[in-house]
């Protein structure tokens, strides 16, 4: 697979967790497993794996299975195999500091107290690959654990389709045109900057 991408969706594994907001991540590879209509899920990597092309290029779309908290591990070892370099890794992941249905494109940077990016960086020895960020929002009230736990809300469940779909359709064009055209065209005027 030289010259591919590794696409990794964040998530937990399990029925208990399949419609929660941390698994964002999970519904947005299983949306682009679907564009590509290629190869199944196999159990590898200690996740779920799938070759597939995205936007016309050859990639590995990865869900690690090991839990949120020790998601590199399952990433290193499908980059370490295929040699992807950082820059072409591409983690999808939720996000609290967006507003729910808001998607961006990032290229390093910090990690936001999320315990999955946190996990990836150090694992790779370096937080510089790409990341698409699934806006879900702070909760009013509560806890910040508690609420990526639970399923999304009726609104935001009804909204929830479109919003995997268009951060896939952010992953195709990270991987087609790069960062920083993907930042221009889904980041808005000025953030692409802030972002990198």
């Amino acid at each position: 697979m030289e010259g591919g991408a590794l696409v990794v969706g964040l998530g937990n594994p399990g029925p208990k967790y399949a419609g929660t907001r941390h698994n964002a991540g999970f519904m947005v590879a299983d949306a682009l497993q679907r564009r590509a209509a290629g190869a199944g899920w196999q159990e590898k990597f200690s996740g779920l794996a799938s070759r597939a092309d995205v936007a016309g290029r050859p990639a590995l779309l990865l869900k690690p299975l090991t839990f949120m908290n020790l998601s590199g591990r399952s990433v290193v070892r499908a980059a370490a195999f295929f040699r992807i370099a950082i820059p072409d890794i591409v983690v999808v992941h939720d996000d609290l500091d967006l507003e729910f249905g808001v998607v961006r494109v990032k290229v390093g940077g910090g990690l936001g107290g999320h315990k999955g990016l946190a996990s990836c960086a150090a694992e790779l020895g370096d937080p510089g690959f790409l990341r698409v960020r699934v806006g879900i929002g702070r909760p009013r009230f509560g806890d910040a654990t508690d609420y990526v736990l639970q399923p999304f809300a009726k609104e935001e469940a009804a909204e929830l389709p479109d919003v995997v779909e268009r951060a896939a359709d952010a992953v195709e064009a990270v991987v087609k045109d790069g960062a920083v055209k993907a930042m221009n065209a889904f980041n808005r005027r000025g953030e692409a900057a802030e972002e990198t």
